[in-house]
């Protein structure tokens, strides 16, 4: 005797095929099941944003990957999933929460008993000019929060940052802590040394790379040669932005692209503002000469002729290429230092030597012209980012000590001895 069908759960991700059916007809019922699809997903997102909304919860938290998670965990649940109760959440499933993240830190901590990690440190004020310092630890796991500490009524004078940070390394482990990671503050310097000749000779303290080529890049945007375009590029943007007509009318000239975009980057501010104004140079040019703004209201004030006559100059727009050339090696090692897809230390000395290199070709190797350049990056740079640990990285690097003669020089491998 036949069995008679039955439905089950597999049912939901099968269907028949119509072999007399045409192409034509088939991809209509696809489309049609499609359409039911999206009304029915479209119900739910409408579910979704109306708690978000009521609850005050960030829209960046669905980017998250427990997020995510729980979606996909109510989906292979099913039908009549119920959420849990208050009582649930702020005990058992809370308390289920701090042991699997003990659980987490326990795992950090074999990685940085194997192999070391490193003390990051961050000190900020908050919107109420509360003075706070974080400290986190990285090693090879990633990076977790340790500590943190607010104390607006003691100034972070060089003992104050000595004590906390040496109390954090007793805390983590002083034969696990390779490094310390501060910025370049001078009263975080002087602690520095403070540590290193005196207390803990074994530990280095180690500025942020971020910072130090921030620093460089700030230097050489302050020299003449390149000060002049900065401000003339960022006044011809404030008076662009500052109006609607003139807003309307350079976004209608160049298919709504604007020249001031989002960061990629948290600095290097000035070279992206000036890499979009060279990208959109011939829509500005043809923007300023078109009969649109010999009708613009505001195409005769006194702002107006300055800004027409910054970017109808080729000697301003000769220099924002000269400013990209001499900015772009260093925002290119600044960029790969400042990402977290891989580690960066091993490349940060020979990237920046490269960088100086390349510089020089583009102030066509005279040395009038790029004297100043270097020394700025040299200052910056000088018990920064020449400390032993990146020579050290730098000489065992293979990228480099296969084919690079300059990993020869008596400095690197005078560093990487000490």
């Amino acid at each position: 005797m036949k069995r008679p069908r039955i439905r089950g759960p597999m049912d939901r991700f099968t269907s028949s095929i119509n072999h007399q059916a045409s192409l034509g007809v088939y991809m209509r019922q696809q489309n049609i099941q499609d359409a039911v699809d999206k009304n029915r997903r479209h119900d739910v997102d409408r579910f979704l944003a109306r708690w978000i909304n009521e609850s005050g919860i960030p829209f960046n938290a669905i980017d998250k990957d427990s997020f995510i998670q729980f979606v996909e965990a109510v989906g292979i649940y099913g039908k009549g999933y119920r959420p849990p109760s208050q009582y649930e959440l702020k005990e058992p499933l809370l308390k289920e929460e701090v042991e699997r993240t003990k659980g987490i830190i326990r795992d950090h901590e074999k990685e940085w008993e194997n192999n070391g990690c490193s003390i990051m440190t961050d000190a900020w004020s908050d919107r109420k000019r509360r003075s706070i310092m974080n400290l986190c630890v990285n090693s090879n796991k990633g990076t977790i929060f340790l500590s943190s500490k607010e104390d607006s009524e003691e100034a972070h004078t060089r003992p104050y940052i000595y004590h906390y940070v040496d109390k954090c390394i007793k805390e983590v482990g002083a034969h696990r802590v390779v490094q310390v990671v501060t910025d370049n503050a001078s009263n975080n310097m002087v602690a520095a040394t403070t540590l290193e000749d005196k207390k803990r000779p074994s530990t280095f303290w180690t500025s942020c790379a971020t910072h130090t080529l921030n620093l460089m890049l700030h230097g050489i945007g302050n020299l003449p040669k390149f000060k002049g375009v900065i401000e003339k590029a960022k006044s011809c943007t404030i008076f662009i932005y500052a109006h609607h007509k003139t807003l309307a009318l350079m976004r209608k000239y160049t298919k709504k692209r604007d020249i001031v975009r989002p960061r990629v980057t948290r600095f290097a501010t000035s070279f992206l503002s000036l890499q979009s104004l060279m990208e959109k140079k011939s829509e500005l040019r043809t923007m300023f000469a078109s009969s649109d703004w010999d009708k613009c209201k505001h195409s005769q004030s006194t702002k107006v002729r300055a800004t027409y006559s910054t970017i109808m100059n080729v000697g301003f727009w000769n220099g924002v290429g000269l400013c990209l050339k001499v900015f772009a090696p260093l925002v290119r090692v600044l960029r790969l230092i400042d990402g977290d897809k891989k580690p960066s230390m091993e490349f940060l000395y020979g990237e920046l030597l490269h960088a100086k290199e390349e510089i020089k070709g583009a102030l066509k190797n005279q040395e009038t012209l790029y004297r100043e350049v270097l020394e700025i990056i040299e200052t910056n740079a000088r018990d920064r980012l020449d400390r032993p640990l990146h020579l050290t990285a730098y000489i065992l690097n293979h990228y480099y000590s296969y084919k690079e003669e300059m990993i020869q020089k008596q400095f690197a491998c005078h560093g990487w001895a000490t």
